[in-house]
């Protein structure tokens, strides 16, 4: 079989980090990939030999053996030289092994299954077993009440009660004074928030405003008025985050609006059309830019229901398409709803993906039943400008910004791309389905993965196209401010490929010691160095994260130390495992610069757990480093 990976070349970096060949340099890594090819082709010759059985056509019962027959009792000892020793296997019930899941949201690091992630906080707790493996690694017990108080997933579900109000006796709900939304919707539309989620459309939104202060407020209302209040409310929430920034008076409580708009929910779904979900998608967008990503996935569900029922994830084929300008014959009211339909289709998708991955549940949209056409290049562009009433392309009001290259929108076709990619990724290494892959379909498939994310990396401007590694120590991403999607591109791309190599955990060649193993090992250190820059990339552009993203940045580093820490005890002489632990220890001050605004009593505490998880694994990993030398000077 003739290897696949041939990556783009890249400039080579003049500064020597070190005099030893960096780990996560590019001929390494493409060394690495050619192993996991051998490691692929030695898989199959199992397969074909007979010492792989697995039949996909037969039923879950019969048709492999499950990936992880057995799950390893912690791995041997660390050699002199770093290298890992061959684990020893310890029996388990394979109806267990399979209730663990395949999903995201549980961890599995070389055979091992370590625990889950927890969907409220997104912090890991660790299995018994996975306590077992780390304290076999480090010597020493952790320390229950920071790694494992916060219970598996069902005990861990305790979000702040802000939003369980009764309703209140008038259902039409209290909206501020016009001119307040007159001013924050003109602050909307020049912000860069507002060109990457285009939550609203300008000119109908303009119509609902209308609607929800033609009559009194304390007045008997149809639907459609308590419905188009409540897209007001839920507008209010929204932008009620950016108060910091902008300045604006008078203050907005994004909490009470919130309040108030969900509590006209059992009303305004007894209707379905366009406000109704801008609705329901400005509240799900709200609680996850709040950090409440219980009531966030909820209501992203309810989003995609509505959008089903009104069509917006298929394209209107001859018909109405956010790909054509709009005509005299379609009319200009009839296009901009089918627009923002599919605008709104596409940031759910996002989300769905997004909530997926992070949780470890399943999505809520099937790619299969979705027409995903990427649009044109320019298509959010054209539909941003045109919301002025002269149908201009981008005059009288609109952001001086839009027609910059240096923008990015959540909706360009580059993020669209990786969000397809990312579904993949779920779906074929983290799905149910994806539990009864044998280690040749595993390393098939997470080869052809890591292929098709660097094709859509080599295919992103150079301007601000992520890189395959990220340097340590470096000081700047490009000359000038980056806009907040393509550090979220960023993030993105180091995230899901370390997702794709992190699926080398579930391979039985951990457990068995089959000739595959080096292969393995390759993909684990590209998990790894993936996590690397992660925080490299972060210490490099926290000043341009935007407050009102907490929430949706805080997730990489908290996703990238677990690797590194279980890489650290996996090879604790290994040369970069100290550099590693000086890493862990910058993850709270990173956080912490993160924190450019006043958090919610909500937010800080969280922000308190995350430091003691964080110097927790600080410890455990430095406990693993002593407790490796000391073996080594004994032997």
């Amino acid at each position: 079989m003739t290897c696949t990976f041939n990556r783009a070349a890249k400039a080579k970096v003049k500064k020597r980090v070190s005099t030893t060949t960096r780990a996560g340099s590019e001929k390494d890594l493409v060394a690495r990939l050619n192993r996991i090819e051998q490691a692929l082709k030695a898989a199959q010759r199992n397969q074909e030999a007979g010492k792989t059985r697995r039949d996909a056509s037969t039923s879950p019962t019969s048709s492999s053996t499950p990936p992880l027959s057995a799950e390893p009792d912690p791995p041997g000892a660390t050699t002199a030289d770093g290298t890992q020793g061959k684990p020893q296997g310890r029996s388990y019930d394979a109806t267990t092994i399979r209730a663990s899941g395949a999903t995201a949201g549980k961890v599995h690091f070389v055979g091992f299954h370590l625990g889950d992630i927890s969907s409220y906080n997104g912090i890991p707790f660790f299995s018994p077993d996975g306590q077992d493996w780390i304290r076999s690694r480090a010597g020493e017990d952790a320390s229950s009440h920071t790694l494992f108080g916060m219970g598996p997933l069902w005990q861990a579900q305790h979000p702040v009660p802000v939003f369980l109000d009764p309703p209140q006796p008038s259902s039409a709900g209290e909206l501020p004074d016009r001119t307040v939304v007159e001013e924050y919707l003109a602050l909307f539309r020049a912000s860069r928030f507002g060109l990457s989620f285009p939550v609203i459309d300008y000119v109908l939104f303009l119509e609902t405003v209308d609607l929800a202060y033609q009559t009194p407020q304390a007045t008997a209302s149809t639907l459609e008025v308590v419905t188009a209040r409540s897209c007001v409310l839920a507008f209010f929430a929204i932008v009620s985050l950016f108060q910091p920034d902008w300045k604006s008076s008078p203050e907005i409580d994004g909490e009470a609006c919130a309040r108030t708009a969900q509590n006209l929910m059992p009303i305004i779904l007894q209707g379905t059309n366009l406000t109704a979900l801008e609705t329901v998608f400005m509240l799900s967008l709200f609680h996850l830019f709040t950090g409440h990503l219980q009531q966030g996935a909820m209501f992203q569900g309810i989003t995609c229901r509505i959008l089903f029922m009104l069509g917006g994830h298929l394209e209107a084929g001859t018909t109405l398409s956010p790909c054509q300008a709009p005509s005299a014959e379609d009319g200009d009211h009839a296009w901009r709803v089918r627009n923002q339909l599919r605008r709104l289709f596409w940031l759910s998708f996002k989300l769905d993906k997004d909530i997926s991955l992070r949780t470890g549940q399943p999505p809520t949209i099937n790619d299969e039943h979705c027409d995903l056409t990427l649009p044109r290049v320019d298509w959010w562009v054209r539909s941003s400008s045109s919301d002025d009433d002269d149908g201009g392309g981008g005059g009288g009001g609109g952001p001086s910004f839009l027609d910059e290259a240096t923008v990015a929108s959540a909706i360009q076709p580059d993020s669209l791309q990786l969000t397809i990619i990312k579904s993949k990724i779920s779906r074929k290494l983290y799905s149910m389905s994806a539990l009864k892959k044998g280690d040749a379909e595993l390393l098939r498939d997470i080869r052809e993965l890591d292929d098709e994310l660097e094709r859509w990396r080599a295919s992103v401007p150079p301007s601000y196209r992520p890189t395959l590694s990220f340097p340590r120590g470096t000081a700047v991403v490009r000359k000038g401010r980056l806009g907040m999607e393509e550090i979220i591109l960023h993030f993105e791309y180091h995230y899901l490929m370390a997702m794709i190599h992190r699926a080398i955990g579930r391979c039985r060649c951990w457990v068995s010691g089959e000739s595959s193993l080096e292969g393995a090992s390759s993909s684990q250190a590209l998990s790894a160095q993936a996590s690397r820059s992660t925080l490299h990339f972060l210490k490099a552009a926290i000043h341009d994260v935007e407050h009102v993203a907490f929430w949706l940045v805080v997730f990489y580093p908290m996703s990238a130390i677990l690797e590194i820490f279980c890489n650290v005890l996996l090879q604790p002489l290994h040369p970069q495992a100290e550099q590693d632990i000086e890493l862990l220890k910058s993850v709270p001050q990173l956080i912490e610069g993160m924190r450019n605004r006043q958090l919610t009593p909500h937010e800080v505490a969280h922000v308190k757990i995350v430091d003691a998880f964080v110097a927790e694994l600080t410890r455990l990993g430095t406990c693993a480093i002593a407790k490796a030398r000391r073996e080594q000077q004994v032997s």
